[in-house]
């Protein structure tokens, strides 16, 4: 197995921020990290001179390679150094085509300037950022060697996955003077002899990738001086001032996307912040979906925020009275109250909203990858672009179409304002009774829509590990709740005066300066989140604790890696055996995980795949910390200095106080017992 790093920068390009190239810093990583084989990929870039100094300096084989910016994505292209002229000439065609920091070549681009992809070991950004997409993956799929990711997490899913494609961890990192320490994102590669052949065929095929020497994917380096960790459940021992939690800031800061649970973070010792802060948490949880829930009712509020009845009763009025004067004093108008103006109506402006909306919808169709095979067997990928160009056409036609009428109602306007001003006649007032009318029944299903939410109901339920977190709705009791809500010193009182007159309430609440009007729909309807624990009651509060540490670690999915410092110092031993090791368990399935403890119940019981034990010991030089691991199952646990200690005298420290306490503990249960 061959140790590879296949994406470093040394010289920064305009993509990068400025850093100083070290050779120096660069020859002691390689020493460091035991690297067998290096590519230099810098963006856009391959600096040919720097590269030959590179490969003189360095014990290993070093390999030609540039960073493509190509379409939305990242590509690594690695070249045989037999190659390097050809290469170099290649290169310099990228850099001419990125000028600025957002450029990028395109597909076509890219085929031109590498005519023979094949020839090249061809890495994108697959779960990484920029991560390719489908449709340049689909044009380069048959040229590429393997798949960049950034986390062991997605290494082991890729190498599980059904995909084709191999996956492979680098460093990207940029070898500069101020470095403090190295990256330990690297793979392994069973390739025999380090050559630019053996590696391309060896990185097409998963069986000879792998992120150990010794234990393939069940293990990846942490740190710089090869320790590791498992790609499944880690437990971390070691007695009071160990260096436990600092091994865990330091996980926490080699790796990236770390999902930290900090002991007694869950805890919540001010009793009056305690309800607050809870129901903080459970809302911000589930904001999502109750957004989504109010989402149709938002636009609604927003269309009849608009609404003036009292206005539009005015405009009525006045239209009919003036139309009754006008009428009466038909036998005596004046030269300019005769002009076909003085009385003329403005052309009503359609907006082209639902055109819009329809057009956006045909195009998310036609877009659409996930269900392209369904949507094609009942209607062709033409007609909908040839029904999304007609319905473009009619778009632009009603948009000018109503620009003219705008036009015409601005001129007509003007006219009528001057004829006004020489006749004595009345003329009538301009109103839109369609809309008037369209307006009050707008207000009226308005009210019920707002009385209908009101009403107190289940909005959703969800099962949490024997919790379940109840969302209801309801109606306001009191202001108080309102400007709870808002978070604000604001008065509410009038506005609460006319909340069940949903309408009056609407434009109540408009005056109250500080609130938004895009977050005025959350204050028709109460939204409350209730947490039931499994006998029906709300929970207590140690309950509230065990459900939050559910929550963090359902959480940590969304992570590469799950670091757990002490959770006994928060929950009972049944809770951590009946829930926490178990959903633990479950997600160290498809990630890595660390779980600091000093408890039996978590340590010994949680079936690790791995076992760190911390150690503060004393030497001639004082004070040091060390590092001892192997598998649960070995007798013996080693440094990476190659010391030794006993698996067993090392779980019986620091889980049951040492052998002598743990069977005096026996004798007194067993006593029990009996």
């Amino acid at each position: 197995m061959k140790k590879i790093d296949f994406h470093i920068h040394t010289v920064p390009s305009i993509k990068d921020s400025h850093f100083t190239f070290s050779l120096t810093k660069l020859k002691t990583y390689v020493e460091t990290t035991g690297l067998d084989a290096i590519s230099i990929t810098n963006h856009d870039l391959f600096d040919v001179n720097q590269f030959l100094e590179i490969s003189r300096t360095l014990d290993i084989p070093v390999f030609p390679g540039i960073e493509i910016s190509l379409a939305e994505t990242h590509v690594l292209l690695i070249c045989d150094p037999s190659d390097l002229g050809d290469f170099n000439a290649r290169c310099n065609l990228v850099s001419q085509k990125i000028a600025n920091p957002e450029d990028s070549i395109n597909i076509d681009e890219f085929f031109e300037i590498f005519e023979a992809p094949q020839d090249y070991i061809v890495i994108p950004h697959y779960s990484k950022k920029p991560a390719i997409g489908p449709d340049t993956l689909a044009r380069i799929v048959d040229f590429i060697s393997a798949a960049e990711v950034n986390s062991a997490k997605k290494f082991i899913r890729l190498s599980k996955s059904d995909e084709k494609l191999t996956p492979v961890l680098f460093s990207d990192v940029r070898i500069q003077e101020t470095m403090a320490s190295f990256p330990t994102r690297h793979t392994y590669v069973d390739c025999g002899e380090v050559t630019f052949a053996s590696i391309k065929g060896s990185l097409r095929d998963k069986r000879k990738v792998a992120l150990s020497k010794a234990d393939g994917n069940r293990l990846f380096a942490v740190f710089d001086d090869g320790q590791t960790l498992s790609t499944g459940l880690n437990v971390l021992l070691g007695e009071r001032s160990s260096g436990k939690t600092h091994t865990l800031d330091r996980i926490a800061g080699a790796l990236e996307e770390t999902k930290y649970i900090r002991q007694f973070s869950l805890l919540q010792s001010e009793d009056h912040l305690r309800d607050r802060e809870f129901n903080d948490d459970v809302q911000r949880k589930r904001s999502v979906s109750v957004e989504r829930y109010l989402s149709g009712f938002k636009s609604i509020v927003e269309d009849v925020a608009d609404i003036d009845l009292a206005a539009n009763e005015r405009d009525v009025s006045e239209f009919i009275s003036t139309l009754l004067r006008s009428a009466e004093e038909a036998d005596r108008k004046d030269e300019y109250s005769r002009a076909k103006l003085f009385n003329e109506d403005e052309y009503p402006i359609q907006q082209a909203r639902t055109l819009r909306e329809l057009i956006a919808s045909i195009r998310q169709v036609i877009e659409n990858i996930e269900f392209r095979d369904v949507i094609e067997r009942h209607v062709s990928r033409s007609a909908l672009q040839r029904l999304a160009i007609e319905l473009i056409e009619l778009f632009r036609e009603k948009t000018l179409e109503s620009a003219k009428k705008e036009w015409v109602n601005s001129a007509v306007r003007d006219i009528k304002v001057n004829l006004k001003m020489r006749s004595s006649d009345t003329q009538i007032s301009n109103v839109d009774l369609y809309q008037a009318a369209l307006d009050i029944k707008k207000v009226e299903r308005f009210k019920s829509i707002v009385n209908s939410l009101r009403r107190d109901a289940v909005v959703s339920e969800e099962q949490i590990q024997g919790f379940r977190v109840v969302v209801r709705k309801g109606p306001y009791t009191g202001a108080g709740e309102l400007k709870a809500v808002s978070r604000s010193q604001s008065a509410f009182k009038e506005a609460f005066n006319v909340y069940d007159d949903p309408y009056r309430f609407l434009h109540a609440i408009q005056e109250v300066k500080t609130l938004h009007r895009t977050e005025i729909y959350k204050y028709f309807s109460k939204i409350t989140y209730t947490i039931l624990n499994g006998d029906g009651y709300e929970v207590s509060g140690g309950e509230r604790s065990e459900f939050r540490l559910l929550q963090e670690i359902a959480d940590a999915q969304n992570y590469d890696i799950l670091l757990i410092d002490e959770p006994e110092s928060s929950f009972d031993n049944l809770f951590l055996e009946s829930s926490v090791n178990e959903m633990i368990r479950e997600i160290s399935e498809c990630m890595p995980v660390v779980v600091v403890t000093h408890n039996s119940t978590v340590g010994a019981s949680i079936s690790a795949d791995y076992v760190i034990v911390a150690q503060k010991e004393k030497s001639e030089g004082g004070i040091e910390y060390r590092l001892y691991s192997g598998h649960p199952s070995n007798s013996i646990l080693s440094s990476r200095d190659g010391r030794e200690i006993a698996n067993y005298d090392a779980m019986m420290n620091s889980l049951e106080a040492g052998h002598e306490v743990y069977t005096e503990r026996k004798k007194v249960y067993e006593a029990i017992r009996s």
